[in-house]
């Protein structure tokens, strides 16, 4: 049995005894319990309402179900599918992201192939760099008043650093015998950027470009929870209001695994950018 198999049996029995353990651990639980009076008061419902103990994995698939059927529904602002909210974030986040590549990767190139420029901008980068992009948020509502408009600038804000250092990093580390054979040949500036030092810093680039997919996916889910409105992290926020646990943990479920394919989609353009045939 070859280690990729021997892996996937591992990994599918983890799963099959987490699942196992966590319908046993809330098996008998679905009575309603009493809620807290002042939790119930700050929920704004009567403490007799109660809250729905926490549902197992039988009762999370039934409901998980429910929104694979139909995951693309609008019946107005506080009740859309699953899916359609996936694909809210998914385009802010590709908004975000694709203005982050196009000013993060040409000034990684600027700041790797110059030392001056290196040492000029180095002070403002590390000092924006450590802010936490959600301290953005305020100021975007108040300059661009819309918040779909602000949560995009947020996401350019968390990933531009991670492909900008590493870009910089890239090209900075090129073997400079390349560099010097390809100045004694005359290739300019330009053709020697693109057909030296790119092809060279790419893995790099392509690191920096798969952190920073990570990092955006993990933030456009709390920035819609503070702007609301739509989106996978709005929607994880409204269930919340809503005591509907099962929904919560579809949307983290959901979250995980719309994160993965964005990871895995960056790793093979790595491998190809490593590993080109």
């Amino acid at each position: 049995m070859s280690e990729g198999v021997r892996s996937a049996v591992l990994s599918a029995l983890i799963l099959v005894l987490f699942l196992a353990a966590w319908q046993i651990a809330t098996q008998g639980t679905g009575a309603t319990q009493q809620m807290d009076p002042e939790y119930a008061k700050l929920m704004g419902v009567t403490a007799t309402q109660g809250k729905s103990a926490m549902p197992g994995p039988l009762d999370i698939g039934a409901k998980l179900m429910e929104h694979l059927r139909s995951p693309f529904y609008d019946k107005g602002p506080n009740d859309k599918g699953i899916g359609l909210q996936i694909l809210y974030s998914l385009a802010r986040v590709a908004g975000g992201y694709l203005l982050a590549v196009i000013v993060a990767i040409p000034l990684g190139f600027l700041i790797g192939m110059s030392p001056l420029v290196s040492r000029a901008l180095d002070p403002f980068i590390q000092v924006l760099k450590p802010i936490s992009p959600l301290a953005w948020m305020p100021l975007a509502l108040y300059t661009i008043k819309d918040s779909g408009k602000s949560a995009i600038f947020v996401i350019f804000i968390c990933s531009v650093w991670p492909m900008l250092i590493n870009t910089a990093f890239g090209v900075a580390s090129v073997r400079k015998e390349w560099i010097n054979v390809a100045r004694t040949l005359e290739v300019g500036p330009f053709r020697r950027a693109i057909t030296v030092i790119l092809p060279a810093a790419a893995p790099t680039i392509v690191t920096g470009m798969r952190i920073s997919i990570g990092i955006a996916w993990l933030v456009i889910v709390a920035a819609e929870m503070l702007v609301g409105g739509t989106g996978i992290g709005y929607f994880v926020w409204n269930e919340w209001n809503n005591l509907s646990i099962s929904n919560v943990i579809i949307a983290i479920l959901m979250i995980g695994l719309v994160g993965m394919m964005l990871d895995q989609l960056l790793a093979r353009a790595g491998r190809a950018a490593t590993y080109p045939e």
